[in-house]
């Protein structure tokens, strides 16, 4: 993974707007983008359906033309370049092999169009890249017999052989199954560990964001909502639409009306103290907020107190290791993740703790940011690390 301290750039994207014709008007895709990707970084492009994600990819491959901004590869722009001459590879989501060649000529091809290079270089690569992704035995096959996860190997590998600047990756699992998803998540994080190469990756999945992205970009309406780590994005939102949209299950949201004077939010059937030190974040005059918190950190509570709030039971969801409740708090939904030891049926009413270390607040005009949770981390206990 690269370290804070790399200077070097793989990837820019500098004021980078798209715009796209339409009959009512210019359709705006990727809006004033700013994104430095550092060499040997695993960025992830993360967001809902429609955000700009995949566009900003291609205006990177040069599937699609900047409207506004530049575009730099190792500090080169590289607007008006083809895509063949970008230094880049790419993986997409249906795979794109050749069904009438073998594995091995579907790896090679690629290099044959677009390189000089000699048969006995394109056969080391191929050789070296299948020997990575477990597929040797596999390389007089055809596609047609051939898993999904198999297939998606071969698709990687044909990337990998052309030794590119850039990795690019267009929601390369979505095709395959939960298990498989999962076991490839973690290859695709060894790969590139073994790599070192700069990744720009693809996904509205924010689980697979997550886990394998050194920093992510959330997008949303074509504009950048947070760059930053994983932890960043999930401790640190800095507004309601990425507090929202990362994490599973996702944050849960009060609407409040804060009064200054006595420091409480209130709405229907709802009252909620905030602590001297977040009174102080939210300032000296009213104003509506919203009070987030996760479902992790929702506690069941034994008495009332001033983070207490009574629930009702509307659903339990059986996990196992814990229990998901949705619970209606006044006229607002809210889930909490509880022991999955507790009976707890439909119908029946709770007291919830919402603990005031571990909330958040938004402005509820904006959705900015006002406060977040108090994060702490603590060193491994002494004799676990070898």
């Amino acid at each position: 993974m690269a370290s804070a301290e790399e200077t070097h750039t793989a990837v820019e994207y500098d004021g980078v707007t798209k715009r796209f014709d339409a009959d009512d008007g210019d359709v705006i895709a990727v809006d004033d983008l700013d994104i430095a990707v550092r060499d040997g970084e695993f960025l992830v492009l993360v967001g809902p359906s429609g955000c700009g994600k995949s566009t900003t990819l291609r205006l990177l491959a040069g599937l699609e033309e900047v409207s506004d901004g530049d575009v730099r590869i190792s500090d080169t722009v590289v607007n008006e370049e083809k895509p063949k001459d970008r230094d880049i590879a790419m993986v997409f989501q249906n795979y794109a092999l050749y069904p009438h060649k073998t594995v091995e000529e579907n790896m090679r091809f690629g290099l044959e169009m677009a390189t000089d290079l000699p048969d006995d270089e394109i056969g080391r690569r191929v050789e070296e890249a299948a020997g990575m992704l477990g597929i040797t035995d596999l390389l007089d096959r055809r596609p047609d017999a051939l898993s999904g996860g198999q297939k998606q190997r071969v698709a990687l590998g044909r990337a990998i052989v052309r030794e590119p600047e850039v990795f690019l990756m267009d929601e390369p699992l979505s095709n395959l199954d939960a298990k498989l998803r999962t076991e490839m998540r973690t290859e695709l994080q060894q790969l590139h560990e073994q790599l070192g190469v700069a990744t720009v990756y693809v996904t509205h999945d924010q689980t697979e964001a997550m886990t394998m992205g050194d920093r992510i970009a959330v997008l949303n309406d074509g504009q950048l909502q947070q760059l930053g780590t994983p932890l960043e994005c999930y401790h640190e939102p800095e507004n309601r639409f990425v507090a929202g949209f990362i994490g599973s299950p996702s944050m849960n949201f009060l609407d409040l009306s804060y009064d200054a004077r006595s420091g409480v939010g209130t709405a229907d059937g709802i009252e909620y103290a905030f602590t001297d030190r977040q009174q102080t974040r939210l300032g000296d005059h009213d104003r509506d907020v919203a009070l987030g918190i996760r479902p992790e950190d929702v506690e069941l509570a034994a008495e009332s107190g001033p983070d207490t709030v009574e629930a009702t039971v509307d659903v339990v969801e059986p996990m196992g290791r814990e229990n998901l409740l949705h619970v209606t708090v006044g006229d607002t939904d809210v889930v909490a993740s509880v022991s999955g030891e507790y009976d707890i049926e439909f119908g029946q009413r709770v007291r919830l703790r919402f603990p005031r270390d571990r909330t958040h607040a938004f402005d509820g005009d904006t959705g900015a940011a006002v406060f977040n949770r108090a994060v702490s981390t603590e060193s491994l206990p002494e004799g676990v690390t070898l």
